[in-house]
Order: structure tokens, then C-alpha cells, then sequence
């Protein structure tokens, strides 16, 4: 549930908008926002809007307060993309300007540089905030990958670069720094999914974020390589393929099979990629595994790859999913398992890999818990380097040289997200996926008539 504020002179910058799910609230109270009263109030002096990447708890509230905020929203092509989606739903004027990967441009008093970064999503960017006092780097999501399998690898010769402009303070990704070595690149993923789908008999069906567009770069391949037909199923992994199609990430003629048909396929040809891999009940994969879905059916023999880590507060839905799916004769595959899944954020060795090229006055952690605050501190005590942990709501003072104070502290909090007024778009018992007459379940591999 990001959302990050700079001010100079007067003039506010926000850097990403996104959500957060509360797997614990009813399901019209589950997805949350930040609270943006604060800023809304001051919205006359709100510049402008910087996404670094199309994650949902990047994006995920941008379509919900951008007439609220009423302020440009600068993004490049893929982020863009799904936030144009999202406005068009619920019907709003808001300004999108789009720039490439690398783009420099002004929002009102800053300067802002974009510098490409590896996540697991296309086109992540570090924003570097140029500021009369000097450049502020807010990393955004990141980790060091050779092998990223969507985009380039990371712009080390821009990092390094901008080490010898006198950074004032690094704002940075913490998720992993309780985390010794190195995340792991998307390339050896791929290697053990590939293998999986080589090797097991049965029907795959594989369940990642839909955000992770490497992953299920992955994913695909891996289903084109075995001669398996990928399928797509659920409502967020279809809009994040169309994003992908439209901005040349996926190529437009990519052989996928609309879920209706999932079970008339050969099970040994068939890898289903679906949402739910948090244990969501109204997602793809716990409706399967409950015998709900309409289109896609399990049978003993049949193989389920976990192709995400577990976010804290899900254990327990996922260890039922595990447990229903076991129980039914399917074989369930995690990360415990096999090397199916890699972290889109930078362990400690890379981070202080990245503060060796930035070489920045002082670090302010941000993205995750106490313990992962702390832990960024620590580390980066470590190499010499200040560093200022804070908390939501802190407003905090800096200065040349990495003097930094927090000055004080602001309403922050979060509300429930509406939802657009109309109903679904292209859901899962939307046209493209549900037709009422086809009832019962038949055989496999084109047996139900």
C-alpha cells in the first residue's frame, strides 16, 4: 500500500498509490487504500504522480483517488497500460503521460529520472528526484537479476553514475533484508519449471501473482517448450496478458486457450495458469479445488505448482488449499519443494551492492516490516552509511550531507477501496469463459459432449 510524498517549496510530489488485501475482513471491506486525506487537502500544490512499477500495491489505488487528487499521472508504456484500463472503468478524465523506460522529465519543481531496474514485473524503475539541495534516489521494487527474463537487466553504469552526483538520501526497498546472499535469478525459475513440465504426467496447473509477468513469461514457455496448451485462467492474469500484448511484451499471437476449453484438452498438453496462489476463495485455484469452477476440472495424478512465495497472514488458507488438493489425489509443488520461485526484491548482499554504486549520504528504509526496517539499518550502519528508520505518518526534514530529523507526523490510515459501478469486466463468468449450457463434468481431453 504504497504511497510516498516530497516536498520542496511549497510543491508536493507523490511517488506511487498502490493497495493491500486484508484476507481477514469480509469481502466487500477486504481491499484496502491509503488513507490520502493529508495530500487531497492540499491538492492545489500537488504536482503530479510517479508510478515505478505496475505492481498492485504500486498502482492499485491510482484509478480509486485520481479524481480525488486531480493531479497528472506520469508512468511508462506497461504501467500505463493498466492504469488507462482502470480509469476507463470508472469512467475518469484523468491525465496519464506516458514515458520510456530511462525518460527524464520535470514535475513541477523536480526533476525526475527513471533508471531501470529488474523486479518481476515489466519496465520497473528507480526515480531519481533532482531537488535544489541535491538528488534523492527512491528505489522503488528491485533486486539484482543477470537473467530477468522480461526487460533488461539493471542500469549499473547509471547507478554508478549517479553515486559521483552527491546522493542526499536513498528511500529503499527493505522487503529482504533480513535475507543473507542473493534472491536468485527468474533464469533458474525457469530451469525447474521447465523440468516439472517435462516430467510430470498429468495436467499442470500452475498459480503465481498475476502482477509477476516474468513468472508467467515463464510459465508459457514452459508450456510451449513441453508441448503443452497454456490457459489462462482468472480476471487479473487476462488484463495483465493484454497489458503485456499491447506494450510488445507478449506477442499478440501467443497460442493461448480460453478457459472454456481447458477440459477438453489432453491432460499431458494442458499447463492452466490461475490466480489464487494466496488462498483467495473467490480466486481461480480455490474454486477448482472446491469443484466450483465451470471450465477447469482436477483428477488424481494432476500436478499443482505454487510459483509464489507466502505472504504473511496467509498460511493458514494456503496450508487448506494444500491440504484440499492432497487429498484429492493431486500433487502439490511449492518453493519448499522445488527452486520454482524467486523473490522480485534484493537480499542483503545486493543491497549493499547497490548502496557500492549510489555510495548515498544516508538510507531511509521503507516497504516492510519493523524487522525488515530494522534489518535495512542495521546493514547499512554496517557500511558506514547514516541511516534514518521511520514509520507511516513521519515527515521528515533532509538536508545536505544526509542530515535528516523527523519534523513531525500526519494522518495516515486506510479505507476500503470502492469498487467501479458497473459489474466485473470480462470476468470469470464473463462471455470469454462461461456458458451456461455446458454443464457436468465429462471426460478429459475433448470427451464431454
Amino acid at each position: 500500500m504504497n504511497l510516498n510524498l516530497y516536498c520542496w517549496g511549497g510543491q508536493w510530489l507523490m511517488v506511487d498509490c498502490g493497495m493491500m488485501i486484508d484476507g481477514d475482513a469480509p469481502p466487500e471491506s477486504r481491499v484496502l487504500m491509503p488513507d490520502a486525506s493529508f495530500i487531497a487537502a492540499r491538492r492545489k500544490a500537488l504536482t503530479g504522480l510517479v508510478i515505478t512499477h505496475a505492481h498492485e500495491d504500486h498502482i492499485g489505488a491510482v484509478a480509486a483517488l485520481a479524481d480525488q487528487l486531480r493531479c497528472p499521472i506520469h508512468a511508462t508504456p506497461f504501467a500505463a497500460e493498466l492504469i488507462k484500463q482502470r480509469l476507463a472503468e470508472r469512467g475518469s478524465a484523468a491525465v496519464v503521460k506516458v514515458h520510456k523506460p530511462g525518460a527524464r522529465f520535470k514535475v513541477g519543481p523536480f526533476g525526475i529520472e527513471y533508471i531501470p531496474i529488474t523486479h518481476s514485473t515489466p519496465e520497473s524503475q528507480s526515480v531519481v528526484i533532482t531537488t535544489p539541495i541535491g538528488p534523492i534516489l527512491h528505489t522503488g521494487d528491485w533486486k539484482l537479476d543477470p537473467e530477468p527474463m522480461v526487460g533488461p537487466v539493471t542500469a549499473e553504469a547509471r547507478f554508478r553514475k549517479l553515486g559521483e552526483s552527491g546522493v542526499i538520501a536513498c528511500v529503499g526497498d527493505s522487503t529482504n533484508a533480513t535475507h543473507e546472499g542473493h534472491s536468485g535469478s527468474e533464469g533458474a525459475a525457469r530451469a525447474a519449471i521447465l523440468e516439472i513440465a517435462q516430467n510430470r504426467p498429468g495436467r499442470i496447473i500452475a498459480t503465481c501473482f498475476a502482477s509477476n509477468v516474468a513468472r508467467m513469461q515463464t510459465l508459457i514457455e514452459a508450456a510451449l517448450q513441453t508441448d503443452r496448451h497454456p490457459v489462462l485462467v482468472g480476471r487479473s492474469i487476462e488484463r495483465m496478458v493484454k497489458a503485456a500484448q499491447a506494450t510488445g511484451y507478449f506477442p499478440r499471437d501467443l497460442p493461448f486457450v480460453r478457459s472454456g476449453y481447458a477440459d477438453y484438452l489432453p491432460a499431458a498438453r494442458t499447463l492452466v495458469i490461475c490466480t489464487g496462489s494466496q488462498g483467495e476463495a473467490a480466486a481461480a485455484l480455490p474454486r477448482i479445488a472446491r469443484g466450483a469452477h465451470p471450465d477447469v476440472h482436477l483428477e488424481p495424478g494432476d500436478t499443482v505448482i505454487f510459483s509464489s512465495k507466502i505472504i504473511p497472514g496467509n498460511e493458514v488458507p494456503i496450508a487448506a488449499l494444500h491440504q484440499s488438493l492432497e487429498k484429492q489425489g493431486v500433487t502439490v509443488i511449492s518453493e519448499r519443494d522445488a527452486p520454482i520461485h524467486v523473490s522480485g526484491h534484493p537480499y542483503r548482499e545486493e543491497l549493499a551492492t547497490m548502496y557500492g554504486w549510489v555510495k548515498p549520504s544516508l538510507v531511509i528504509p521503507v516497504h516492510g516490516y519493523a524487522e525488515h526496517l530494522g534489518a535495512h539499518k542495521e546493514l547499512v550502519e554496517g557500511l558506514g552509511i547514516k541511516a534514518l528508520e521511520i514509520r507511516n505518518g513521519d515527515v521528515v526534514r533532509l538536508a545536505r550531507d544526509g542530515e535528516a530529523e523527523v519534523v513531525g507526523r500526519v494522518q495516515v490510515g486506510r479505507v476500503v477501496r470502492p469498487e467501479p459501478a458497473r459489474w466485473g469486466v470480462k470476468g470469470e463468468r464473463g462471455s470469454r469463459t462461461y456458458n451456461p449450457r455446458r454443464g457436468g463434468r465429462g471426460g478429459r481431453g475433448g470427451r464431454r459432449r
